[in-house]
């Protein structure tokens, strides 16, 4: 993020606590003021990070995802001997 990001977000940020603050002024310390108090304090944390890192995080790249072949031939019924299928209610013997 270059400083210029940076400025801005942090100008922002600032215009964001005013309007916390007047809030809190007008509706007092009720739990949706202190929850946005806290959601600006996290804020304020993500972007120190931003601002102490020491380069640009490089992107992760996208892995290859694994193929599973799932055969359409159907499965060995001993498979499935004295199992219940849930939502039918069991098999009849």
């Amino acid at each position: 993020m270059s400083s210029t990001e940076i400025s801005e977000l942090q100008r922002t940020i600032g215009q964001l606590r005013q309007c916390v603050g007047a809030l809190r002024a007008r509706y007092g310390d009720v739990p949706a003021v202190r929850r946005l108090a806290n959601d600006l304090e996290r804020i304020d944390i993500d972007v120190a990070d931003f601002t102490t890192a020491p380069s640009t995080p490089v992107p992760r790249r996208a892995e290859a995802a694994e193929v599973v072949v799932v055969p359409d031939t159907p499965y060995d019924p001993a498979l499935w001997h004295g199992a219940d299928d849930e939502g039918v209610g069991g098999y009849q013997r």
